[in-house]
């Protein structure tokens, strides 16, 4: 796949982007102006309670490559309901912080994505996953709200689309993918 053949080659060049394992990303339509961005996590900051106040899509990796040493459960995806221990999973995070609008976009990952958490009780048992440089704040208020939408695309089980109206204080998903290639450096 096109995907895993670019985080082959950023691992064979030893690049420092080699550890990216979100890729790339897109907004295709929204209210105001925004863009994709991904956060690097080398300098800390805060997610949640409206920090951020843009129209822009994030999303920034967590823990990566690590052993399911339990089950977890999943809102979206996974092999009913859950990702079965034993697994090595990339954990992500993904998000959208604004006043209000809308935004329909994706999210492109290295390695197929297995699920996501998208209410609060699976965000918060997964937390575990959480990239130790970045402080997680009003963690009660994470997750989707009615009318959210974020599906796995199926003919490319790399990208994450996502369907979000925006309002204090957001909308934030946790997204769970394979092994991640670029990661393994």
């Amino acid at each position: 796949m096109k995907r895993s053949l670019i985080a082959a080659l950023l691992c064979a060049m030893g690049s420092q982007q080699a550890l990216a394992t979100v890729l790339d990303g897109r907004i295709l339509r929204q209210s105001g102006a925004g863009e994709f961005v991904k956060l690097d996590t080398t300098t800390p900051f805060d997610v949640g309670a409206d920090n951020f106040n843009t129209n822009n899509l994030y999303a920034f990796d967590e823990d990566q490559n690590i052993t399911l040493e339990a089950p977890i459960r999943v809102d979206i995806g996974g092999e009913g309901g859950e990702i079965p221990a034993g697994m090595v999973i990339a954990s992500h995070y993904v998000f959208f912080d604004s006043y209000n609008g809308i935004h329909y976009g994706y999210v492109d990952f290295d390695a197929p994505i297995l699920g996501v958490a998208a209410l609060p009780a699976s965000m918060d048992a997964t937390d575990f996953l959480a990239n130790t440089s970045v402080n997680y704040i009003s963690t009660d208020l994470r997750g989707l709200e009615p009318g959210d939408y974020v599906w796995i695309e199926e003919e490319d089980p790399f990208r994450l689309w996502v369907y979000w109206a925006g309002s204090s204080p957001g909308d934030y998903i946790r997204v769970f993918t394979s092994q991640s290639p670029a990661a393994m450096m």
